[in-house]
């Protein structure tokens, strides 16, 4: 797996879908209003990189449409078929 590190953040590339992962792109998409989040789920549509943000099911801010378990749901149901994606996971230092 690959470390990712943003702003004082890092992150783990836990999957990479047909080689989805840009950094540069990536780093361009992202904002800081993806640091509250566990996970970060990017996909690929109509050439155009998009990010959606998810919590680990023991997050309190975790809901049905933003828990990580219903991932395969969200790729299946609002992303292109077979499109290309990724999912980094925040590193937590205890």
């Amino acid at each position: 797996m690959k470390n990712i590190e943003i702003g004082d953040f890092k992150y783990e590339l836990i999957d990479n879908y047909r080689d989805a992962f840009v950094f540069e792109d990536f780093n361009n998409k992202f904002t800081d209003y993806f640091y509250e989040f566990d996970y970060i789920v990017g996909d690929w549509a109509y050439g155009k990189l998009r990010l959606k943000g998810f919590f680990n099911n023991k997050n309190d801010k975790c809901k049905d449409y933003n828990n990580i378990d219903n991932v395969k749901k969200y790729l299946k149901e609002n992303c292109a078929y077979n499109c290309k994606y990724f999912i980094l996971k925040k590193y937590i230092q205890n």
